[in-house]
Formats: structure tokens, sequence, C-alpha cells
């Protein structure tokens, strides 16, 4: 049994609540995670609480991932990255940038791009995981400096993926958002570094996972004490070669039942196909997601990485301006 109080909630609150418990024969564990305060109970009987002032809600043990259950925070949360860039507060954000930061040059022509755009996020790899050992693996610290000095010069945000503990740190001194990739989802050492860490996170579904593991590995990260957690989409591993994955846009609405956390969508990945990517942008927005991940190259046939599903400026433009249309409704 989880035990949720309500926000604001006073030290002499919280006590009130762990005396009901020991009370019950119970000694609770306190959570810090998800932004509220919240204890852990397993075996109390919920009688024993329901009745004081300070209890918002009592969950169920059945219930596996409790900190990132919508019961546990029904109106939703809204994660802040700073400079006015809210994920999750009613107007969908745009995130936008390379596969890879190749060089000074391009990531200064991609954020400037981005940012005329209107999208509020640069988004883009220092660190890349690739199948192949052979494959360009990105400029790691140098392609952080770089990530950071372009999107200071435009008033953007930036996101971008960590790839092991030690590294949350470093990652932390230039990103707004640390992003834990497809592969990552379930390495928890790495859940257990960002949820320690003070910055937002950017979970990416597992290419194969379930709902269930991927609440499950948000919830790693909620019981760190890091509250702020966006659930990324990327598509699942199918066996259909006409796409790179399936977008799994049926997950959104899904999600907004089971979680309070925001969702967005990243179909770049999810189709891995230039020519259908606005439509599945649209597809996006319409389903409910709270922000959009794309990938974009000035000259995508020249990308060192993942050139097939990175967007041209002018296609850029044509997502960009479903956001307008979305803000005017």
């Amino acid at each position: 049994m989880i035990v949720i109080l309500n926000e604001g909630a006073k030290l002499e609150d919280i006590h009130l609540v762990e005396q009901a418990l020991r009370r019950g024969g119970v000694e609770p564990r306190r959570l810090q995670g998800a932004g509220l305060v919240a204890l852990d109970a397993p075996s109390a009987d919920p009688a024993c609480v329901q009745g004081l002032a300070s209890v918002r809600a009592v969950l169920s043990a059945v219930d596996a991932h409790p900190l990132a259950s919508r019961a546990s925070r029904p109106d939703g949360t809204v994660v802040d990255l700073g400079g006015g860039v809210r994920i999750g507060a009613g107007t969908p954000v745009l995130m936008a940038g390379p596969c890879a930061v190749e060089s000074r040059d391009q990531v200064m022509t991609i954020a400037a791009a981005v940012a005329a755009a209107g999208a509020k996020v640069l988004r883009g790899g220092a660190f890349k995981p690739r199948t192949s050992p052979y494959a360009f693996q990105g400029l790691g610290e140098e392609g952080l400096r770089l990530l950071r000095e372009a999107a200071d010069r435009h008033r953007l945000r930036v996101v971008t993926e960590v790839m092991e503990p030690g590294a949350v740190a470093l990652v932390s001194e230039y990103a707004d958002l640390l992003q834990v990739g497809s592969r990552n989802m379930q390495n928890f050492p790495l859940l257990r570094a960002v949820g320690r860490a003070r910055r937002p996170v950017l979970l990416k579904r597992g290419m194969s996972a379930t709902v269930e593991e991927w609440l499950l590995a948000a919830e790693y990260v909620l019981d760190g004490g890091n509250p702020n957690v966006v659930l990324c989409e990327r598509g699942l591993r199918s066996f259909d070669p006409a796409v790179r994955n399936t977008l799994d846009l049926a997950v959104v609405p899904i999600l907004k039942e089971k979680t309070h956390l925001p969702v967005c969508v990243d179909p770049s990945h999810g189709v891995g196909v230039r020519s259908a990517i606005p439509a599945m942008c649209r597809a996006a927005l319409a389903a409910g997601a709270d922000a959009l991940l794309v990938e974009v190259h000035p000259d995508p046939g020249c990308a060192r990485s993942d050139g097939h599903q990175a967007l041209g400026f002018e296609d850029l433009r044509a997502v960009a301006a479903l956001f307008l249309a979305r803000a005017a409704e």
C-alpha cells in the first residue's frame, strides 16, 4: 500500500500518518519521488489512514508503479526546463536538431533554423550508441559544449543523451533535459543515477518494451527523488521493413490514463522514413502528445548518422506550423 499525502503537507502531517501506520503494526518508508510526499507501507490496512485530512489517496499494493500512477497526481505533472519551456502545460513543445553533433558550423546552422521555426529545445547527440563499433560515435564533451553554445545563442534549451551513470554529472553541466535512450530504458544503474540528478529526464521507450515495463523504468527515476520525467514513444521493433519501427501512437492516450507524466513522441525514429514524418507529427499532436522530438539536418544526404530520417529545413518549418495552428485553437 502507498499513502499519498496532500501537496504542501507539513512535517507534523507526515508524522501523524506515520504514527497511524505504526499503530497498525507497519513501519512506513518515505518516498520522495514524483514531487509529492508518499509513504510505502506494504501490509497496512487502508482503514487506519483513510480518515486523516492530510491523506490524498491510498494506492493498492498491486499498483506496481505508484509514483508514476495517475492516481498519485490526477492533475498531471508539468516538467519545467527553464526559460519558459514547460512540457505538459497544455501547449505542445517542439524539440528539434541533428541526430549527432558533427561540427560547430553544422550545429550552429541547425540551431538558427530550429529557433527561427519556433522550436524551443535543441536536440543533438554528443555520445552516440551505435550498433556498429565502426559507426560515428559522436564528439563527446566537445559535442556537449557546441550544443550548449548554439542553444544559448538562440535562447533554446538542450536535450541530449546520457549513456552511463558515470557521465550523468558531465552531461548535466550542459543539458537541460537528460535523455535515456531506447537501449538503456532498463539500464537500472543509469535510471538510479538520473533519479538522483537535478535535471529533468526524457525516458525513451525500449524498442520491445511493454507499457508496464516502461512505467516501471520511470518508477526507478521517480523513486530516486527526481519528479521530472517525460516519457518518449519512439516506435517498436516490427517485422515490416517498410518502416524502421512501428510508431505506437495509441500509447499516448493510454499513458494519459495510466500516468501523470507528460508524453513526447519521436516520429523520426518511430518510422525512419522522411516523407512520413510530417504526417506522424500531425497524428501525434492529434493523439494528445505534449511534445515532439524530430531530427533535422541542413543536408540530410550527407549526415553522418540517420540522414534518411532527418527533415530538411523546409519540412521543419511545415512541422512547426502545426504547433502554431494548435496554439491558435
